[in-house]
């Protein structure tokens, strides 16, 4: 039999990914995957939390602002704080980063233009349970679609993810070389997605549900949610 895994994908008001989510976590027989109204209180039962991408309440004052407040973010933060594996996509890393659960901010994009392209990541850390079946230094492709995903934190902040190997994608070229002409955002240091200090918290801005089907033009977003079958058939958590 194989391993069960129960996914929850919080749904917001205006998002817009959550089906997806669901739908691509759903490919896999080890995971069972529900949509989760924001007006919950508990998820208890749940081994993976995903926070999807879209607009949560419109994106008015700042991405993902209001979100925080919603009642489901009490659970998150408790799951968080308990070594349980929260996912945040897009809008859900916007989302994360306003709660406070991961560092810094994301800001408009250089330019201010929507992107809505395929991206090229080079995987910086694969000692996580987001990544351990991706080989450090590959490159992986999957879609971006965002309006205000320019990754900003303080000098102070950036050093410590750096020194604590917390930056685990970054947006590069299909040789996985790592410069400003492949930035479609002016992320600092090129960065699509980091963890928590602990690791079982990742958000990022491209979408690896969308690249999980030879269809949708790809599949190398299943390779994020092998890593965490395979850490819980493993008996490894975060």
């Amino acid at each position: 039999m194989p391993t069960i895994i129960r996914g929850a994908v919080i749904q917001f008001p205006g998002s817009n990914c959550d089906t997806d989510c669901q739908a691509a976590l759903a490919s896999f027989p080890e995971i069972e995957a529900e949509i989760v109204w924001h007006k919950e209180t508990s998820l208890e039962g749940y081994d993976l939390i995903v926070l999807p991408g879209g607009f949560s309440y419109g994106d008015y004052l700042r991405c993902g602002s209001i979100a925080r407040f919603s009642p489901i973010m009490g659970a998150v933060r408790h799951a968080a704080s308990t070594g349980g594996l929260v996912l945040g996509l897009c809008n859900g890393f916007q989302i994360l980063c306003e709660a406070g659960l991961l560092p810094g901010t994301l800001m408009r994009n250089r330019g201010l233009l929507f992107r809505c392209e395929h991206q090229h990541l080079r995987v910086e850390n694969n000692q996580t349970p987001f990544t351990s079946n991706l080989a450090l230094g590959s490159v992986v492709n999957f879609p971006i679609a965002h309006g205000e995903g320019s990754y900003f934190a303080d000098p102070k902040t950036l050093a410590e993810l750096n020194a604590n190997n917390q930056i685990i994608l970054r947006y590069a070229d299909a040789a996985g070389t790592v410069s400003d002409s492949v930035n479609p955002n002016g992320s600092l240091e090129n960065i699509a997605g980091i963890c928590s200090h602990g690791r079982n918290v990742f958000g990022l801005m491209p979408h690896p549900e969308r690249a999980c089907d030879a269809l949708l033009g790809g599949t190398d977003g299943r390779a994020i949610f092998q890593s965490v079958i395979d850490t819980f058939s493993e008996g490894k958590r975060a």
